[in-house]
């Protein structure tokens, strides 16, 4: 299949129209309809079905767009990448991470880079974690760090590299003068009673909670960590918080979970084809500072 075909069809395929797509490619109407007509031809079945409200996708059609979206996105990244190695690569390095990762992992591998380049500027981004593939994709970012349930299936992202830094616990933060504070290890169970704090409805901290048998009681759904601090400092609410914000909570009460609790798996993304130079010293960075963390108990 002819790669300018392929694109043709995709303009045509989004825009559900060949003169709306001529346009966007600066092309005639009959050069678009003729370069559709002969993709058809070489894959042998209809594409599109031509019809009096416009245009509609075959079964085909939709298989191979599926495939040709995947062929501009990887056009697109490669043209952001060999913009970047014809200008000064190593002068801008883009990070990308989760809020708690930007807190504790990532100035420190930022400081490891600059140390050793004085002359980069990094740019470090928080974004949600299902957006953070997308951004790597278009080339908006060098690295990202991300994480995922330990307690559910891998996850992969297709056309990227996944690296693992480190499997993070959960702690219980309370009050300082909270009833339970005094006790070194404690329970959920405990906490039943307590109003908590949560980012989501349904997320680690509320799935932690059922399976401790009890549906806690949000009185704040909120994922910034200052008022989460406030709110716990206040007795208003607990939470679990991972450990690698356990410097930053300091003035509450931070106690393992009995038994063990709720853990994340903490882990970098890099993009396909180029590998940014100053990408792989932040990982490396990464993975020393994870390493000395220690180990969650099991």
């Amino acid at each position: 299949m002819e790669p300018r075909r392929l694109l043709t069809f995709r303009a045509v395929a989004r825009q559900r129209s060949f003169s709306r797509a001529a346009r966007e490619l600066a092309l005639s109407q009959p050069s678009v309809s003729q370069q559709v007509a002969a993709l058809e031809r070489e894959v042998g079945t209809r594409l599109l079905d031509r019809r009096p409200g416009g245009l509609l996708l075959t079964h085909a059609g939709e298989v191979l767009l599926e495939h040709v979206d995947a062929i501009a996105e990887r056009l697109a990244l490669a043209t952001t990448q060999l913009r970047e190695i014809a200008q000064d690569e190593r002068s801008l390095l883009r990070i990308g991470a989760f809020a708690t990762a930007l807190a504790g992992l990532v100035p420190a591998a930022v400081a490891h880079v600059r140390a050793r380049s004085p002359d980069v500027r990094v740019s470090v981004d928080e974004a949600p974690v299902e957006a953070l593939p997308g951004h790597l994709l278009a080339g908006d970012l060098h690295l990202a760090i991300t994480y995922q349930d330990a307690a559910l299936p891998r996850r992969e992202h297709p056309g990227l590299e996944r690296r693992d830094l480190l499997r993070e616990a959960f702690l219980v933060a309370m009050p300082a003068d909270h009833p339970l504070a005094a006790r070194r290890e404690v329970r959920l169970a405990d906490f039943a009673e307590d109003g908590w704090t949560a980012a989501l409805t349904d997320g680690l901290i509320v799935r932690a909670c059922r399976c401790a048998g009890f549906e806690p009681r949000l009185v704040s759904i909120t994922s910034d960590q200052l008022a989460i601090r406030a709110l716990i400092a206040r007795g208003m609410a607990v939470t679990l918080t991972p450990q690698l914000l356990a410097e930053a909570f300091q003035d509450l009460a931070l106690r393992p979970i009995a038994g063990g609790g709720p853990q994340r798996d903490v882990y970098a993304l890099l993009p396909p084809g180029h590998r940014h130079p100053l990408a792989l010293q932040a990982l490396a960075a990464l993975q020393d500072i994870a390493a000395a963390l220690p180990a969650p108990r099991a």
